[in-house]
Formats: structure tokens, C-alpha cells, sequence
């Protein structure tokens, strides 16, 4: 078994009030959710409005597909137009049997 725990930090467009990030931030970890069968959490930045840090945990059994899954949720984000993608950060773990 594989697992990587993936740190993204990213830019919030188009926000103006921890309302409207709220919302944007709630949606963004529904799709990350929905479209890759990760974990994902906010880890920082909570209390500013233009700004989010979220942690995205993946586990595959092969470490090829931790890595395709992994690329795809970078490049997710990055194509994305309700935020900029500033920093990545991953860490994986490699579990033996």
C-alpha cells in the first residue's frame, strides 16, 4: 500500500469576505472529493479571506497510481479559474505487508 498527503496552497479569486472564501473553499474540496477519491481538509490560513492551505491525503496500491493521482489533483487545481495555485508540497508513505 501507498499513501501521499499532498500540501496545496492556493489564492482564492474573486473573494472579498471569509463568507464568500468559505464557500468557495467548502465547493473546491467537493470536487477535489468527487472527481479523485482523496481526503481533503483546510490545514491553514482559515482566517484570511484570499487564501487557503488545504491537505489532500491519497493511498493507492501501486505507487504508480499514487503518482497519476497525485499529477491529476496538481493539475486540477492549476487549470482551475476561482483560484492560482502558488505551492505544492508531497510527502509519501510506503507501507510494507
Amino acid at each position: 500500500m501507498h499513501a501521499a498527503a499532498i500540501r496545496v496552497e492556493l489564492r482564492i479569486r474573486e473573494t472579498r469576505t471569509l463568507k464568500q472564501k468559505r464557500s468557495a473553499v467548502k465547493s473546491l474540496i467537493a470536487d477535489l472529493r468527487r472527481t479523485f477519491e482523496v481526503s481533503v481538509a483546510e490545514v491553514d490560513h482559515q482566517d484570511l479571506w484570499h487564501r487557503t492551505t488545504l491537505g489532500v491525503a491519497v493511498v493507492a496500491p501501486q505507487a504508480g497510481h499514487l503518482e497519476r493521482v497525485i499529477i491529476l489533483v496538481e493539475r486540477f487545481l492549476d487549470n482551475r479559474d476561482d483560484v492560482e495555485l502558488l505551492a505544492t508540497a508531497v510527502g509519501h508513505i510506503e507501507m510494507q505487508q
